[in-house]
């Protein structure tokens, strides 16, 4: 099967690896030095799971390559699927399923700004993982999932060849009942990455102290209750279900939205905390933690992306 992976950093890079790894046709899209590396010496992935290389990896920076490709995951920043929609438009034919592992959850209404929803999947994933140098990634945490569906919830022959293309390769898989709730769990519980580059801490630091659990706690609620006043369907006991996976993961980890915003790179704040304030507004339900937050991070999101 042809498969193109858009974005190979920590999501792409692990995913795309595995689907490689199980004998597909996969071509990678990445840039700069990181393209160079896995032209020269292969894709690595570093993983608490297993190690493993992709030898002699198809790595590109040309998207026209990907032409007459089955499925295409997009594993970019959120921030960069809007200018990437209108490029998909000459590449994807009427077979190609196409699907969004974004964090946030825009992605895949901005798609279907360009084109036919019978191209476009809702997903989301769960892994952390990053590029540790060029051609390097290294997963550090969390067992990597992958949960999938089509936006208006229903089975089709696109949604059993996905399952089965990811569970072949080893990839845990999730056909999803209701996308659009699964994805707003995943929300809830990423916006706390605005507090995480706020504060400057990592996910042990912020939920140990007393103050900083106290905001993170207060933060999830607000999403929660945006979530209700957009009609999404979750349990009522979903925030103290967030707080307790929080609580589970490594301490010394944080997130790919903080380490960009510390490292001076443009981040995906307006998908995250950005999105909770616009629809709070929008459902007229009060955010002040994530406007605080928001608010707080924006000048260096600004200067980031030399406006």
């Amino acid at each position: 099967m042809k498969i193109g992976i858009i974005g190979t950093g920590g999501v792409g890079g692990y995913f795309g690896g595995k689907l490689a790894l199980a004998g597909h046709d996969v071509i990678f899209i990445a840039r700069g030095a990181h393209l160079n590396a896995i032209q020269q010496n292969g894709l690595q992935i570093k993983s608490f799971q297993g190690e493993f290389t992709v030898k002699n990896a198809h790595a590109t920076d040309n998207l026209e390559e990907l032409k007459g490709a089955d499925v295409i995951l997009l594993t970019t920043k959120a921030w960069q699927i809007k200018d990437l929609a209108p490029q998909l438009k000459g590449i994807v034919d009427q077979n190609t399923i196409l699907l969004p592992l974004q964090n946030g959850v825009l992605s895949s209404e901005e798609l279907l700004e360009e084109m036919p929803d019978k191209h476009i999947m809702g997903g989301l994933c769960r892994i952390i993982s990053m590029i540790e140098s060029p051609g390097v990634i290294s997963h550090i945490g969390v067992n990597p999932t992958i949960t999938f569906g089509e936006l208006n919830n229903t089975e089709t022959s696109a949604t059993v060849l996905l399952k089965q293309l990811f569970e072949e390769a080893g990839i845990e898989a999730y056909h999803a009942k209701d996308i659009q709730a699964d994805r707003w769990k995943k929300f809830i519980s990423i916006c706390l990455s605005g507090l995480l580059a706020l504060t400057r801490t990592n996910y042990g630091e912020l939920r140990t102290l007393p103050e900083t659990r106290e905001l993170m706690i207060q933060l999830v609620t607000e999403v929660f209750q945006v979530a209700k006043g957009a009609h999404i369907n979750l349990p009522s006991d979903f925030v103290e279900k967030t707080i307790t996976v929080t609580d589970s993961l490594p301490f010394h980890s944080n997130s790919s939205m903080a380490r960009d915003i510390w490292q001076g790179k443009p981040s995906e704040l307006e998908y995250q905390n950005g999105t909770v304030v616009r629809l709070g507004k929008k459902y007229g339900v009060p955010t002040p933690v994530n406007a605080f937050v928001y608010n707080c991070l924006l000048p260096m999101e600004l200067k980031a992306r030399n406006k």
